[in-house]
């Protein structure tokens, strides 16, 4: 969808949000009042100063209207590989992002994520799946790390990964496998400015991923090793 018709779509009521460097900033109108949107758009790769352009919004965002909703809508191929992010301290700039989404969080704002586009790796790890709640467009496309990347680092054949992603959500890309895994909460269609109101409302009490992937039989082990790990059981 492109994002023009998804501002509109989302909030009907109006929207002051700019795109620089296919970086989002601004604020919408909502039926329960305003929010601050922040985001990416033209499949971008975050790199340190888009990280630090979002980070400076949401802790404006807090500073001013600390019970202010944050809408991070997302658009990314990942983080940027450049020589100079790189040698900057890339994952500083993101945990520093993701610092910022935690102090929001505590202060008494609604995190609320919708993918749009593309999500992948951490440049979508750094902001976007630090939501309370995370939801994404039928069409859109959700991954952390390619099979062929994965086969990589793991030391495992990819066609071994390749037979695994066909019955495990664990091992294969697509916004479905992350909705069974619980990563992804709901697909949004049709009314949106609806879908977000009530995710603006549901209670944030809590991260339930794990559980609600096991009720969805993608992720079966995750909540049982959490809730051991959390009684010294293992």
């Amino acid at each position: 969808m492109p994002l023009t018709t998804l501002l509109d779509a989302l909030f009907p009521r109006g929207h002051a949000v700019a795109v620089n460097d296919s970086v989002l900033t601004g604020s919408a109108t909502t039926d329960d009042g305003e929010v601050t949107v922040i985001g990416t758009t033209d499949r971008i790769e975050v790199g340190v100063d888009h990280a630090l352009v979002l980070a400076d919004t949401v802790l404006a965002s807090t500073a001013a209207h600390p019970q202010r909703p944050i809408v991070m809508l997302v658009d990314t191929a990942g983080q940027r590989l450049a020589r100079r992010d790189e040698l900057l301290g890339i994952n500083g700039y993101f945990a520093h992002l993701a610092q910022t989404l935690d102090l929001a969080r505590r202060r008494g704002a609604r995190l609320v994520t919708l993918v749009y586009g593309e999500s992948v790796s951490g440049g979508f790890l750094s902001f976007g799946l630090m939501a309370d709640h995370i939801h994404a467009l039928p069409d859109a496309q959700v991954r952390v790390m390619d099979l062929r990347a994965m086969a990589r680092v793991t030391k495992q054949p990819l066609e071994k990964l390749q037979a695994l992603s066909l019955t495990s959500p664990v091992f294969a890309p697509g916004v479905e496998n992350y909705v069974a895994m619980g990563a992804v909460q709901s697909l949004w269609d049709g009314d949106l400015a609806r879908h977000l109101l009530e995710a603006l409302r549901a209670p944030t009490d809590g991260d339930h991923r794990a559980a609600l992937g096991a009720e969805r039989g993608g992720r079966t082990l995750a909540a049982q090793v959490a809730v051991a790990v959390s009684q010294g059981n293992a």
